[in-house]
């Protein structure tokens, strides 16, 4: 009954339209102030020790290097290779967006950032050659969604911190299901440029994706470092984080010479705009969960599936339609740091492998981030695109349809989201 208030209350709070930190703050506060005898000073001993966590570092670090290859005109030398590499294909350019999204992804840690850098230079160029503007914003909008699943990813660093699983592991995993969804969503604009005859490009030269690749090389090495760092045991994540932070900003300013040194100081302060954000969720992210653990909600959830011999199986679907059903009031950053502590201590009792369970999470971010009403990546590409969210919705569906059939490859199938961790020995 107690719990049944705690989320009715913070329902409420979010349908008045106030934000998700601020309402979480406010339910954790209101309850345990008024139901339970739990000392002031255990919750402000549990606000700073509840974000005194190393990982945490790693997301204004990524949050910093993205912004700076988004700046730095990185995103154009990538969407030139990528258009060399698959140009001549059916839809051309809509598949070199998928690929340039994908290589975009394994620099950037962000979905949003992804959509602006490759949405913001191809969805002109493809309406210009002749695509409709519906298939243009749809590609982009799904494709992504890919930087949350290709490393490095902030939302599996803030899966990491709140159950504490390792982010190395985490963003090893994530390599292989982010190459598979790529090649699927691929795929799908492949087939509908095919049905469609929509516009080829004249296939390039070796010597021009020679040319390409080498304009492009700064940027893709930036993958190399990050997750080369990490498995060979060079640096830790965070390490890694700050890493690229610094290797951006060199490539950035001093490398392309495309971002000055004078605004410099615009992109740090957007960086620690979204930085202070997203560490204002977490902190009270972190008050919940300690009001969840100290109700036993993860305990009697996890004896409470085991009673009704809810399996795995069961509890992954159930899991899926919780976090589908999230995401339509919750971003991402919000849906993890709440959803994770519950449910991590059920999956490990049911024996799911917490890396597993982790790239089910962020597959399902994925999809909360491509529809309405609070899928952000529609409002970004929506901007880009002039398009109202209703037809940006409609313009989705195909790529969508895809994601959530690879939604439950990657569910039942854990060996596509272990296999290249245990091929390492990690």
């Amino acid at each position: 009954m107690r719990v049944a208030v705690v989320f009715a209350l913070l329902l409420s709070l979010m349908l008045t339209g106030m934000p998700i930190s601020i309402a979480l703050g406010l339910t954790v506060l209101s309850f345990m102030f008024t139901l339970t005898d739990v000392r002031t000073e255990s919750v402000a001993l549990k606000l700073f020790t509840g974000i005194e966590s190393f990982e945490i570092m790693a997301i204004p670090f990524f949050i910093l290097a993205g912004n700076f290859l988004t700046h730095g005109g990185v995103a154009r030398r990538m969407i030139a290779f990528a258009t060399a590499l698959v140009g001549h294909w059916y839809g051309g350019l809509a598949l070199s967006a998928v690929v340039a999204c994908a290589l975009f992804a394994a620099i950037s840690g962000s979905s949003p950032a992804t959509v602006v850098a490759i949405g913001s230079v191809l969805l002109p160029a493809m309406v210009a050659q002749g695509f409709p503007k519906r298939f243009g914003a749809g590609v982009i909008t799904t494709s992504g969604s890919l930087g949350i699943l290709i490393p490095p990813s902030i939302p599996m660093v803030l899966f990491a911190v709140s159950t504490n699983s390792s982010v190395g592991k985490l963003f090893i995993a994530g390599i292989v299901p982010g190459f598979v969804l790529a090649t699927l969503l691929g795929a799908t604009t492949f087939y509908r440029a095919w049905r469609n005859d929509y516009p080829r490009m004249p296939k390039a030269t070796f010597m021009e994706r020679l040319d390409a690749f080498r304009k492009s090389m700064w940027g893709i090495l930036l993958i190399v470092i990050v997750i080369g760092g990490i498995y060979s045991g060079l640096f830790t994540p965070t390490e890694a984080a700050a890493v690229s932070a610094v290797y951006a900003f060199v490539v950035a300013v001093f490398i392309y010479k495309d971002l000055k040194l004078r605004d410099v100081p615009r992109v740090l302060l957007s960086s620690a705009n979204l930085s202070a954000m997203l560490l204002y969720i977490i902190t009270n992210a972190v008050l919940f969960s300690f009001l969840m653990t100290y109700e036993n909600v993860p305990q009697a959830l996890a004896q409470w599936m085991i009673d009704q011999g809810l399996g795995w199986i069961g509890f992954l679907l159930v899991v899926n339609l919780l976090l589908l059903l999230a995401g339509n009031v919750m971003e991402p950053s919000s849906i993890i740091l709440i959803m994770a502590p519950i449910l991590f201590p059920v999956a490990i009792k049911l024996g799911i492998d917490p890396i597993h369970f982790g790239i089910l999470m962020t597959v399902n971010m994925e999809v909360g981030l491509c529809h309405p009403p609070v899928g952000l990546n529609l409002y970004v590409a929506s901007g880009i695109a002039k398009m109202g969210i209703t037809e940006l919705t409609v313009a989705v569906w195909p790529w969508l349809l895809t994601m959530l059939a690879f939604l439950v490859l990657v569910t039942y199938w854990p060996g596509l989201s272990l296999w290249l961790p245990n091929l390492l020995g990690m």
